[in-house]
């Protein structure tokens, strides 16, 4: 199909929009089913139910799909397992010290 198959990237971020919209058909379809809202009957009484479903099918597959991908990618990351405590090493806090200040009365009193 491809004269050069596309990048592992690519593949990952389309394989994870495709996941994404595939979780939000079937979100849309229990939110349908289950008649949340009333959103089942609405759809089905009107005319023009179709063009609500298709924007929530639409807009919540940008959602699933963004968190989809972001989680694959975040999941990539390499375990850095050394000696290190947790949160690396801490600088040392200089100690305050209390600087006693007289005060006098105003002046001209």
């Amino acid at each position: 199909m491809f004269a050069n198959p596309p990048p592992d990237l690519i593949k990952l971020y389309i394989r994870n929009v495709a996941i994404g919209f595939g979780l939000s058909a079937v979100f849309v379809a229990l939110l349908l089913w289950f008649d949340i809202a009333g959103l089942g009957g609405l759809v089905a009484r009107s005319d023009k139910g179709w063009i609500a479903v298709l924007m929530l099918f639409l807009s919540n597959g940008v959602i699933f799909a963004g968190v989809q991908f972001a989680f694959a990618v975040m999941s990539m990351a390499e375990d850095d397992d050394d000696d290190e405590p947790r949160g690396g090493r801490r600088a040392p806090v200089p100690e305050q010290v209390a600087i006693p200040v007289r005060v006098g009365s105003p002046a001209g009193s």
